[in-house]
């Protein structure tokens, strides 16, 4: 009988991974951050044949070996701006393809309505946009895309939480742009432990992060936050995303201020104003203008 393989423990503020547990790290010195990550087979084979799914043409089934940097073609990476001239600048000038985004804010904040506005912005240029809702029913969705204004036909709703699923759809539909609302409510077959889980979030990220390099798809993770203001999940998840943005406010006050703690692609220094409508998120271009902006989110001057 061959061996089962043996679970391993890693750190979810650093994602340091050692073989037994500890109580404190041993790279970034956090105590009892220690998460068990249980070795699963069919686990493990989803991990392999979402990174061969993507790979690019004529390289399925082969490790990808180097290759000159001068020779890679930059044009396939090229930025495009989204409608929302507040977030284009948070962005550092637009999204850039195949890139992935983790957007985190409190409940309530404006999160998925934002992300809601992103998806129909680019759906109204006519390529496919495909956003993925894990808390909402398709009515619920409906309902609140409703009140953002037209719909676009290229729009796609897929309310799922089994990656796999998500995967195949995005698969068929091949996007321009996924979002998936919110990562904590996805989770992958072969894996011990339910949505938002330490490792749940961790694989379901790693898969789209592949599904994103190698689909040219943007992607966009709206992110659950703690107490403590972080997003929910291990730390390597933001280690992994080109950009994480947050999106700042008092819920019983209009304004909303959107900045970026990490840009690999743009200064982290630049910041989004948006009010809160009863028509969602309107773009504020003068924000030293707008009366009460200060009330309640300090950034605004």
């Amino acid at each position: 009988m061959p061996k089962a393989a043996k679970a391993h423990f890693f750190c979810s503020a650093c994602g340091n991974e050692e073989p037994r547990w500890f109580g404190r790290c041993t790279s970034c010195g956090a105590w009892n951050t220690a998460a068990e990550a249980p070795a699963a087979k069919s686990g493990a084979a989803a991990a392999k044949s979402v990174r061969a799914r993507w790979a690019p043409a004529g390289a399925e089934g082969a490790a990808r070996g180097p290759r000159p940097l001068a020779d890679v073609d930059v044009a396939a990476a090229k930025r495009a701006g989204t409608g929302l001239a507040e977030l284009d600048r948070v962005l550092g000038g637009g999204v850039v393809a195949g890139s992935i985004i983790l957007v985190g804010g409190d409940p309530g904040i404006g999160k998925s309505t934002l992300m809601l506005q992103l998806a129909g912005s680019l759906a109204r240029r006519g390529a496919p946009v495909l956003y993925v809702s894990g808390e909402e029913s398709e009515e619920q969705v409906r309902l609140r895309a409703g009140r953002l204004g037209e719909i676009p036909p290229s729009l796609f709703l897929l309310c799922e939480t089994d990656l796999e699923a998500v995967l195949e759809a995005a698969a068929r539909l091949k996007p321009v742009a996924l979002v998936a609302d919110s990562i904590q409510t996805l989770s992958r077959a072969g894996l011990e432990g339910g949505p938002g889980t330490v490792t749940q979030v961790r694989e379901c990220a790693l898969a789209l992060l592949h599904y994103a390099k190698g689909s040219n798809a943007a992607v966009f993770l709206v992110g659950h936050v703690t107490k403590d203001g972080a997003v929910a999940g291990p730390r390597v998840l933001e280690h992994m995303v080109d950009a994480v943005l947050y999106l700042e406010g008092e819920r019983y006050q209009h304004y909303r201020v959107l900045r970026a703690a990490k840009n690999r692609f743009g200064a982290t220094h630049e910041l989004g104003v948006f009010e809160m409508t009863d028509r969602g998120l309107a773009e504020v271009a003068n924000p030293s203008a707008a009366s009460g902006c200060a009330s309640g989110v300090t950034t605004c001057s």
